[in-house]
């Protein structure tokens, strides 16, 4: 697939940094290999430098920003990123050019840079990764300030309804993009998350990874206060109080909701049960999957969660490997018949299903298997790319 004009692509990124972003670095590698010429501006992590080409995708790093909790720095750092993705593009506009405006949310302020470069003519698409008023909500408990939370609904349903293409991650999102955000649907496209199965190789597990334990369970994600870990945590204490003195549960990544969860393993007596391990890099991390017996996606129910899908469980199912999680609609959707679903919330329900699966190894190895094939069949990056490309091509000016 080839470009016809209007194939240069700036993306704009607030809140990750590129290329550790899966979502981001797959498309803007799958639209480059399509003839695009893409550009992305993200945050710069440690380390990076300010500019670099990585698979044919140019990368534009300013320098990034870190503020403290509270819906004063949220509302500022929302406004910061707006400013630098501004600058940012003023500077690619003058040396390269663009003719598309790609938008990963959050923060949605950038949408309000997209928006002035389409009055001048460009193309605006808007990657809806995030719900962003739920997230906001579910992460305040409630608490938070009306006013950031109208805030976030008015510039999400703006972004919605003035983009040329919405992106949605899934079906769900789709239908809020349609019935609260006002998108026409011949302007929404569904492009799922999903994994490169070339980086999920079904290699031996590492005994040493599993530090002599003789049941190991694991979690691999962002360890943020909507994840559950806290609700892992417990079950662990649960399955240890039964008698699974011999239980090591590995818990990789990082996130504001670390501290606490080591601090509940503390509390609980069963520290010496947990492994935390921080953030690691890709390999290490699918290491400690591939080491593991059974995975657990503790993510609770809530108005955020039930809607998301979840790129952590995909990766439990991309390793071929027996997933218990909690019964939300989109874990449904991505999981299918491979999960074993507890009712939500519940670290007693969970306790119990993680319990049933090591017990059972022929179940976990159907299971295991069933989720690799359903991935492949069905959920894997190809798909995506696939939906990407054709979304993509119903621009004006788009790719044939």
């Amino acid at each position: 697939m080839m470009a016809r004009g209007g194939n240069r692509i700036l993306m704009l990124l607030g809140n990750n940094p590129y290329p550790q972003d899966p979502r981001v670095r797959q498309e803007a590698t799958s639209l480059t290999r399509a003839g695009f010429e893409v550009t992305v501006v993200a945050p710069r992590a440690t380390g990076q430098p300010r500019r670099e080409e990585i698979d044919g995708v140019r990368v534009l790093r300013p320098v990034a920003f870190l503020l403290g909790r509270g819906s004063v720095s949220y509302a500022v750092e929302h406004v910061l990123a707006a400013v630098v993705a501004l600058i940012s593009s003023l500077w690619v506009a003058a040396t390269r050019g663009f003719d598309v405006v790609h938008v990963h949310n959050p923060p949605d302020t950038l949408g309000l840079v997209a928006l002035g470069w389409k009055a001048l003519g460009k193309s605006f698409v808007f990657d809806h990764h995030d719900l962003a008023p739920e997230i906001y909500a579910a992460r305040s408990s409630g608490h938070g300030s009306a006013l950031v939370g109208r805030t976030l609904t008015a510039l999400e349903a703006l972004c919605c309804r003035h983009a040329d293409l919405v992106l949605a991650t899934n079906e769900s999102y789709r239908n809020v993009d349609i019935t609260q955000n006002g998108t026409l649907p011949e302007r929404i496209d569904v492009v799922r998350n999903g994994p490169e199965l070339n980086r999920y190789p079904l290699d031996e597990p590492d005994d040493a990874l599993r530090e002599g334990a003789k049941e190991v369970v694991c979690y691999a994600g962002v360890v943020g206060r909507l994840d559950g870990v806290d609700l892992l945590v417990r079950a662990v204490e649960e399955l240890v109080s039964a008698g699974r003195e011999k239980l090591l549960c590995v818990v990789v990544g990082g996130g504001d909701g670390l501290l606490d969860a080591q601090a509940l393993a503390s509390e609980l007596g069963i520290a010496d049960r947990l492994r935390f391990t921080g953030t690691l890099p890709f390999e290490d991390l699918l290491a400690r999957v591939a080491a593991a017996d059974v995975c657990v996606e503790p993510a609770p129910s809530n108005p955020y969660n039930d809607r998301s899908t979840m790129i952590k469980l995909l990766e439990y199912m991309a390793s071929g490997k027996p997933v218990v999680a909690f019964d939300l609609p989109e874990n449904r959707v991505t999981g299918g018949d491979a999960v074993r679903y507890v009712r939500p919330n519940d670290h007693r329900a969970l306790a119990e299903a993680v319990g049933a699966l090591l017990d059972d190894p022929a179940e976990s190895a159907v299971r295991g298997a069933a989720g690799r094939a359903r991935v492949e069949q069905q959920l894997s990056w190809a798909h995506s790319e696939r939906d990407l490309l054709t979304a993509y091509a119903a621009l004006p000016g788009g790719a044939t």
